[in-house]
């Protein structure tokens, strides 16, 4: 337990810049003592104590502002920056390496049972806000952007943005999302994101157009409409204009 205790200090001192000892962490880091406050009652959870576990669980959150579960599986060198207002919940499985930062909620969506909450795999960050809902798995080494909300499945090594999740980075590659026009019922099932709406109509809109020129470039120049040589404008062929 006690090297546990060590390298969850070193792993603070290596990513938050305002641990500046090993006193100040003990002293002054919420996160880090409602993790140490986690693994005791998790032992208490898996030695037989479900009761006293949760009981100490709900003094943890007063006290630390930072709800974690007991039976939830974290695992080590975990970190939770500025500890506040975080929801893991009892299904709950953190690997190594990960990390979440304030307002973070691993939960379910009622709808649930048995293993009903997220699993983040090795080497995860949740920015601040996100929701990660549902028995879903973040894969190793991915990234999910301050609010968002993430209801499926995420490969590893990608970048998780928006309301509801999608990927925009896979493996430091950026990927772009084929534009569809905006249709209700294909987001009946899902939550709605009214920035990507607007997207998604602009780009539709902007390939019409593109579309349209390119026919009309095609088609070639309407019955009577003079034909421009290169370098002329319509102001130089109008004899009107010309004479004045």
């Amino acid at each position: 337990m006690f090297d546990s205790f060590k390298e969850d200090i070193a792993a603070f001192r290596a990513h938050d810049p305002a641990a500046t000892s090993t006193i100040s962490i003990v002293l002054n880091s919420p996160g880090m003592r409602a993790i140490w406050a986690y693994r005791r009652q998790h032992w208490l959870w898996e030695h037989g104590h479900p009761l006293l576990a949760r009981t100490l669980s709900t003094w943890s959150r007063h006290r630390f502002g930072v709800e974690i579960h007991p039976g939830a599986q974290i695992g080590r060198r975990f970190i939770i920056d500025h500890g506040n207002g975080i929801v893991v919940g009892e299904t709950t499985v953190i690997g190594d390496d990960c990390m979440l930062y304030q307002g973070v909620t691993l939960g379910g969506t009622g709808k649930e049972t048995g293993k009903r909450h997220p699993t983040l795999e090795d080497n995860v960050t949740v920015g601040v806000g996100a929701a990660v809902l549902g028995n879903v798995t973040l894969g190793k080494g991915s990234k999910v952007g301050g609010g968002a909300v993430v209801v499926k499945d995420v490969p590893p090594d990608c970048t998780v943005v928006g309301i509801p999740g999608h990927i925009t980075t896979r493996c430091g590659v950026r990927v772009r999302r084929a534009a569809e026009p905006y249709r209700t019922s294909a987001r009946l099932d899902s939550m709605p994101d009214p920035v990507q709406q607007t997207m998604d109509i602009l780009e539709a809109r902007i390939a019409q157009l593109e579309a349209e020129v390119e026919r009309l470039s095609a088609a070639g120049p309407a019955p009577g409409e003079p034909v421009l040589s290169s370098g002329e404008t319509p102001l130089d062929s109008n004899p009107a204009t010309a004479e004045e």
